[in-house]
């Protein structure tokens, strides 16, 4: 998922340094709810996996 977010970003740039800028700022908020979609289920994860602990 970071992925995409980066890969958004790099479109986003190019996008501006060509002067599209609608373009440009869509890909960057893409990539910021990507980005905090990706932080969010991370966060989830991590706090589960403190929860449940590991059994062997």
């Amino acid at each position: 998922m970071l992925g995409w977010a980066l890969t958004f970003l790099v479109i986003a740039l190019i996008a501006a340094v060509l002067g599209f800028g609608g373009i440009a700022g869509t890909a960057v908020g893409i990539a910021k709810i990507i980005f905090f979609v990706a932080v969010v289920l991370f966060l989830i994860s991590a706090i589960t996996g403190a929860v449940r602990g590991r059994r062997v």
